[in-house]
């Protein structure tokens, strides 16, 4: 049979090309035709529209919204998650070919006359508290380019210009082609243009998933005042889910038809707006502000053994589900630390990538020394997760994690526990927040960072090896 997916996961990075592979490879197993749309950070290339013409079925595996879902329209259509396929590909297309023996047909969409929409991984049916999850997680999937381009530019300015990098002058008012310092000037100022805008972003995002586009403009707007406050990351959260709440308040609000048009383009962001700006300024903004800095000190004041406690904690957060909303609520108090610029908080950030590191890399070595207790398959997932696990895509863990949950995540939490402890008392710091061994040269205490990364990763190997050596696992040649 001949069938065409789309994968999409919240942030559109690993999970999203994982779940296209393999429903690829099941595909080729059973004989299928396949065609994959990946919807990720890098954008996609449309399915062509003679495989979605000859296409007996459609399957979805995503958690966000499906851009271009119209073109479907009249095929049987299979939706699940991007877990789903991962693990169960070959289930997935079972349900594939049942549904194109009688299942139901996705319906014709009315065009949008505003164009393609932006998409949300929020939906209606679901309950309060996975859809508070969901709007977070939509937030935080906008939000990671600019993490990724300001925080790696900062980095980049203070490898150049050094530690003193940030008392340069404005490059606009001075700058010197021939001197390596002033390029680091320009780097880190313009990262730092770059990470303004995360509280901004983070709130609008969040606010977008909740009310739909009319409530971006407040949302962001809120976002601003949190900065301009110094309410941080907690207030962009608080202010997105204002922004939100008030645009879904005033939609709730019935209007004459002939309103209806300037509603969502004039009234709702204009309200919205000065709504969230009244309640940010003179209502939250001061007391997030407070909690914020409170707990800036309070990471200012860690010392011994609180320190060690923290990254074990964060390092046990970012192995539990290696990507999902557990590890990225680590990654995103980490990310939201550098903001400061404080010591602990670069110490969180060095802890949290080298604890993501950690899994992939111990099942790269575990299927090297002891390939025998690996399916074959799992065997050459093993030496793609070097790569993976080098450039802190902990989701390179996720196929083994999927296939034995029980042998595989618990040694990894086990040895990302111990990264993330020593990496916090060693005091290792990182101002870039992703890039791997690729970015070593960022990283305070390069020699602690790689000493703690190898420990956990040891630990994490051995203790996978051992319990399938001795929980029977199944040897293959």
């Amino acid at each position: 049979m001949k069938f065409v997916a789309i994968t999409a996961c919240p942030t559109g990075i690993a999970h999203t090309y994982m779940a296209a592979e393999s429903l690829e490879q099941a595909a080729k197993a059973s004989g299928d035709e396949i065609v994959v749309e990946t919807q990720g950070s890098a954008g996609s290339d449309p399915l062509p529209e003679e495989a979605i013409a000859s296409a007996d079925a459609v399957i979805l595996a995503a958690d966000v919204a499906v851009s271009g879902r119209d073109r479907f329209a009249g095929l049987p259509v299979v939706e699940a998650t991007v877990k789903q396929a991962i693990s169960g590909a070959a289930g997935l297309l079972e349900r594939a070919r049942a549904a194109a023996a009688g299942g139901e047909r996705e319906p014709a969409a009315s065009a949008d006359p505003a164009g393609p929409a932006l998409t949300s991984k929020a939906k209606p049916g679901d309950g309060v508290g996975t859809r508070l999850r969901q709007w977070l997680m939509t937030g935080v999937s906008y939000l990671i380019p600019f993490v990724a381009a300001g925080g790696l530019l900062i980095a980049l300015g203070f490898a150049l210009g050094g530690y003193d990098v940030t008392d340069a002058p404005p490059v606009t008012e001075h700058f010197d082609p021939a001197s390596i310092a002033s390029w680091g000037a320009l780097s880190q100022q313009t990262g730092a243009l770059a990470f303004g805008f995360l509280v901004p972003v983070l709130a609008g995002f969040i606010a977008f998933a909740m009310a739909d586009r009319p409530a971006i403009a407040p949302g962001f707007v809120g976002g601003a005042v949190a900065s301009a406050t110094g309410a941080g990351f907690l207030g962009g959260l608080v202010a997105g889910l204002l922004a939100g709440a008030v645009v879904l308040g005033l939609k709730r609000v019935k209007v004459p038809k002939w309103m209806a048009g300037v509603m969502p383009v004039v009234v709702y962001p204009l309200l919205g707006s000065a709504a969230v700006g009244v309640l940010m300024y003179l209502v939250v903004g001061k007391p997030v502000a407070a909690a914020t800095t409170g707990l800036t000190n309070w990471l200012g004041g860690l010392t011994g053994t609180s320190a060690v406690l923290l990254g074990a904690l964060l390092g046990l957060m970012m192995a539990f589900d290696m990507g999902g909303p557990v590890n990225k609520a680590a990654y995103t108090f980490a990310i939201g630390g550098l903001t400061t610029d404080a010591q602990a908080s670069l110490e969180i950030m060095a802890a949290v990538m080298a604890a993501g590191m950690a899994p992939p890399l111990a099942l790269a070595l575990a299927t090297a020394v002891r390939g025998a207790l690996f399916t074959p398959v799992e065997r050459e997932n093993g030496r793609a997760a070097w790569l993976l696990g080098a450039s802190f895509i902990t989701e390179g863990a996720i196929p083994f994690a999927a296939a034995d949950p029980l042998r595989v995540i618990p040694p990894l939490m086990l040895g990302s526990a111990v990264t993330g402890a020593m990496s916090m008392g060693l005091g290792a710091t990182l101002r870039a927040p992703h890039g791997g061994l690729f970015v070593i040269g960022f990283i305070g205490g390069p020699l602690q960072f790689l000493l703690s990364l190898l420990v956990g990763t040891l630990v994490s190997a051995a203790a996978v090896v051992l319990l399938k050596q001795f929980t029977g696992a199944a040897r293959t040649a």
